[in-house]
């Protein structure tokens, strides 16, 4: 018994930083995805989208694009700075990973809902990984 539970500490002890990281990352994207959530839903109470126009419209006026772009920016923001908090190691990489993992479901939502190329093109730029890093950045 007592050295089953001498090979649990060592454990536990050698690969906590391995399963704080892989946390870090789990966490940021939970975290992150609530962000983008509460304001996709805040958008659509500040700017209610009236009643004929289809969700694939290409022609919106920019206040509806406002809240998408904060939505995705501020939670990829707010997912890599979590990230980088809870990361043991490369606090860099776990964030910058966040923002991958959110560059990849807003390259699904470009095919999903048709915008406008200005917007498809502001939002994968500057959106993803450039907060990842902003917020692995704030993070220290």
């Amino acid at each position: 018994m007592n050295t089953i539970l001498i090979e649990f500490v060592i454990f536990s002890r050698n690969h906590w930083g391995k399963f704080r990281n892989i946390f870090a990352v789990i966490a940021g994207v939970i975290l992150g995805s609530v962000v983008n959530m509460s304001f996709i839903v805040a958008g659509s109470i500040v700017f209610p989208l009236p009643v004929c126009v289809p969700m694939n419209a290409m022609n919106w006026d920019l206040k509806f694009f406002i809240f998408p772009f904060l939505a995705h920016a501020l939670g990829t923001l707010a997912g890599a700075f979590i990230a980088a908090k809870i990361a043991s190691t490369h606090k860099k990489t776990f964030a910058l990973i966040v923002g991958a993992f959110f560059l990849i479901g807003g390259t699904m939502m470009v095919f999903m809902l048709p915008a406008p190329l200005w917007f498809i093109v502001l939002d994968l730029t500057v959106a993803y990984i450039p907060m990842g890093w902003l917020g692995w950045r704030i993070s220290r």
